[in-house]
């Protein structure tokens, strides 16, 4: 009996040695399989961390959508097109393939339109103002040894300018400023210190335009930075006529630069026209012109063979394209020696060039002889002025 109780204690204490270290073991190793997945899984977030950590500030993200991206600046405005531009006028081919939109050429001697474009559209026509605001002037007969002085009204009108606030000069000077480098306060102090002020002074320039014939332009200020400042190539084929019969702005307008003492310091002014600038062209007169609304302006009364030639360039694009566009018409011109007349237009005044209120300028009485040795554009001029507009 003892001996089959010995034995059964036995068998279960070897069942517990047995069973005990088996179950310990399955449990360890549950536990170590569990701990391994969870440092697995630590492990991959911690590398997706870094691997997001690491990319590149200036990645490149995939595009799911094929429209444009919006290259424009909020900051930065778009580009302003001109008048003529958002006409379409520049649809419209000519025989001369001129950039600027809209021109007329007259031969001033026999009143013939020998060559248009757009004659009879009205455009703004920016600083090209400037000789109808000086022909009021003139007409006006007011001393021009005055002394005029730039106020806070004359320095509004125009934010970036050389006669600062104070500046005095002689309304002599402020004509001469304002033909020749289109000097925007010299033009709207002229129409500020006229009897009446502005108001009269826009009436009397109004008239003065009917006056000329032209119907189809309206003026509201003496500077042109107005868009409402408008006519055609037509209209001021006539005002370039009309202004073609004041000695003073032939000269002025002429002028190529001019040195003024202002604000303690010497200022030096030139004149707004390369081709003036040159001084191998035989200009009469001039006048440019520039706003976003009107683009590049540009008239002249420009002696070609000896004959006064009057030239009307609107609304061209590029910054020196409506010079080359004169360029091409001076050598066509050259070129022709029948032009054919395209229609006759009336110019009022005397049309004769020999006049002696007409008088052809010399290359001579240029302000710097040494440019000037030809009658005609050099060839270096021309290739020069071409290649930048092709």
């Amino acid at each position: 009996m003892k001996i089959k109780y010995l034995t059964l204690s036995l068998l279960f204490f070897l069942s517990i040695n047995v069973f005990f270290p088996v179950v310990s073991f399955s449990k360890t190793s549950d536990e170590t399989t569990t701990s391994k997945k969870k440092q697995d899984s630590n492990l991959k977030q911690s590398n997706e961390r870094k691997k997001v950590e690491k990319r590149p500030k200036n990645s490149r993200e995939v595009r799911t959508s094929v429209l444009p991206r919006n290259t424009t600046s909020s900051s930065t405005p778009p580009k302003r097109v001109s008048l003529g531009s958002a006409m379409g006028l520049g649809k419209h081919l000519d025989l001369l393939n001129l950039k600027s939109n809209a021109a007329i050429v007259v031969d001033q001697q026999s009143q013939a339109v020998v060559f248009e474009k757009n004659a009879e559209v009205i455009l703004p026509i920016a600083s090209i103002t400037k000789l109808m605001t000086a022909m009021t002037v003139l007409d006006s007969n007011l001393n021009l040894d005055e002394t005029l002085r730039i106020n806070e009204e004359d320095a509004s009108i125009y934010k970036k300018s050389r006669l600062a606030t104070g500046t005095e000069l002689t309304r002599r000077e402020a004509l001469l400023l304002a033909l020749m480098s289109s000097e925007n306060r010299a033009a709207y102090t002229l129409g500020r210190n006229y009897p009446g002020g502005i108001n009269a002074f826009m009436v009397a320039l109004n008239r003065k335009a009917r006056e000329i014939g032209m119907s189809h332009s309206s003026f509201e200020d003496p500077t042109g930075l107005t868009s409402k400042n408008v006519s055609s190539p037509e209209d001021l084929a006539l005002m370039v006529h009309a202004a073609s019969q004041y000695p003073m702005i032939r000269e002025f307008s002429t002028t190529q630069e001019y040195s003024k003492f202002i604000s303690n310091r010497m200022q030096e002014f030139i004149s707004s026209n390369r081709l003036v600038r040159s001084g191998n062209m035989l200009i009469g007169l001039q006048k440019t012109g520039y706003i976003s609304e009107a683009g590049r302006c540009l008239v002249m009364q420009a002696f070609i063979n000896n004959k006064p030639y009057i030239m009307v360039f609107l609304d061209s694009e590029g910054s020196q394209s409506r010079f080359a566009d004169a360029v091409r018409v001076k050598q066509w011109i050259d070129d022709q020696p029948n032009l054919q007349v395209v229609r006759k237009l009336s110019l009022k005044g005397n049309s004769n060039p020999m006049n002696s209120n007409y008088l052809m300028p010399t290359l001579s009485t240029v302000s710097n002889p040494s440019k000037a040795s030809t009658n005609s554009l050099s060839n270096q001029t021309i290739e020069s002025i071409l290649q930048n507009n092709r």
